[in-house]
């Protein structure tokens, strides 16, 4: 037994240093000889263990507008709380964090009493910092991805380079102004803005009937690129750029 205490040791050793913890389920198998000695021991890793930070951020705001906390795990399970004051909006951000598979806990205190312009922008813009913060270098990610999401009649499409340069594009037009205490553009700013301080290249159609519907459609797209796009692509070191950085 003096090899297979040996390999554990080294093992232990490893995950000490790289500061990486080897549950169940990052360890899944473990397959030895019965001959006293390992014949092999076969670690299948969490998709994310080999870039060691935690990708997770914690960001608050505050302005004479809105004061935001939020609370993002990049590599979670899609678990929300979600309070902005505006019972759609929470609708929504609590969609995007379950279809991304994104933790979320996000609370907004703003001025609604003038509109809902400002708590959707600045929860935009908090995420995008958010995002921002917890991607880091964005080393080994996998930087594009391309979404087209149905719901009855709306489709929405969703393309992003996760990219550091900010630039966002939009075509369609939300076929009712209001859903709910939601104006619908605000849909359209609340992906302008999560782009801009994301860092992201953002391209955006919508097509519809139902504003519900086609708003609901976006952010699910959306989500479901952005977990595309920032998910770690084993076969690469380093960020994906020819340049060497993003």
């Amino acid at each position: 037994m003096g090899r297979f205490t040996s390999a554990l040791e080294l093992l232990r050793r490893f995950t000490e240093v790289s500061q990486v913890l080897i549950p169940s389920q990052v360890a899944r198998t473990m397959t030895m000889a019965t001959t006293g000695a390992v014949s092999a021991i076969a670690l299948y890793w969490h998709p994310h263990c080999c870039h060691m930070s935690d990708r997770t951020a914690t960001v608050s705001r505050e302005t004479a507008e809105t004061t935001i906390d939020c609370r993002l795990v990049v590599d979670g399970t899609g678990a929300s709380d979600v309070d902005t004051g505006i019972g759609f909006f929470d609708h929504m951000c609590t969609a995007f964090a379950s279809h991304g598979l994104f933790d979320l806990e996000l609370t907004c205190d703003g001025d609604l009493h003038v509109d809902d312009h400002h708590t959707v922008e600045d929860v935009a813009i908090v995420l995008g910092q958010a995002f921002d913060e917890a991607l880091g270098d964005r080393s080994g990610i996998v930087r594009y991805a391309d979404r087209r999401v149905p719901l009855d009649e709306a489709v929405a499409d969703v393309v992003v380079d996760v990219s550091g340069r900010p630039r966002f594009y939009f075509e369609g037009a939300f076929s009712q102004a209001t859903i709910g205490e939601f104006t619908s553009d605000m849909a359209r700013h609340f992906a302008e803005s999560l782009a801009m301080h994301a860092g992201l290249t953002l391209h955006l159609a919508v097509d519809g009937e139902n504003a519900h519907h086609e708003v609901e459609a976006l952010f699910k797209a959306l989500a479901r690129a952005l977990d595309d796009a920032t998910r770690i692509d084993e076969r690469r070191e380093g960020t994906p750029s020819t340049k060497g950085t993003l």
